[in-house]
């Protein structure tokens, strides 16, 4: 797990190779095993591979423009009325993703959608539930980009962890 941890990186530039179904199948498998509070599992997600709609998505915010060259991306929902830690979850079942899609020789991206804007007057949530006809019962909590890396970046080091310095022991302030 360490070495996944190392190695992961948040990639945005993605090779024209389009992902098979088998490994879509494994990232989303992994997804749903995702631990959730009292084993609630309020996400649930979308997964689009079509160019159009990815073109669409990556003018939900700022930041989200490399979801033009992804290969795939997997649109992570959550139902607010079924747990109150939906965000938690939600964000677990993001990370699965992320590390999964490493163990898989796959680059991914996280693209915040919770909390963010569109435009002056729209969320980023509204305009990718618009898109994708998400229910107003559910929340757009992030998106998922994937693709196989047309970059690479050096994987973390020891000296990236910089210290154990915000690491306590027995209560906050105590070195550990």
């Amino acid at each position: 797990m360490l070495d996944l941890l190392y190695k992961r990186r948040s990639i945005r530039k993605y090779k024209p190779t389009k992902i098979d179904r088998d490994t879509v199948q494994v990232l989303l498998k992994a997804a749903l095993l995702s631990p959730s509070s009292c084993g609630l599992r309020p996400w649930q997600f979308v997964v689009v591979d079509d160019s159009e709609t990815l073109s669409r998505l990556a003018a939900a915010k700022k930041g989200a423009g490399h979801l033009k060259g992804a290969a795939l991306a997997i649109v992570v929902l959550a139902d607010p009325n079924l747990s109150d830690v939906w965000v938690e979850d939600a964000s677990i079942a993001a990370t699965i993703l992320h590390l999964t899609a490493e163990s898989l020789g796959l680059g991914s991206c996280w693209i915040q959608i919770r909390k963010r804007q569109y435009s002056d007057t729209e969320t980023a949530e509204d305009y990718v539930r618009k898109i994708l006809a998400v229910p107003e019962t559910l929340t757009v909590a992030s998106i998922m980009s994937f693709g196989y890396p047309a970059e690479s970046k050096s994987p973390y080091s020891e000296e990236d962890i910089k210290s154990f310095s915000k690491v306590y022991g027995n209560r906050y302030g105590s070195a550990y």
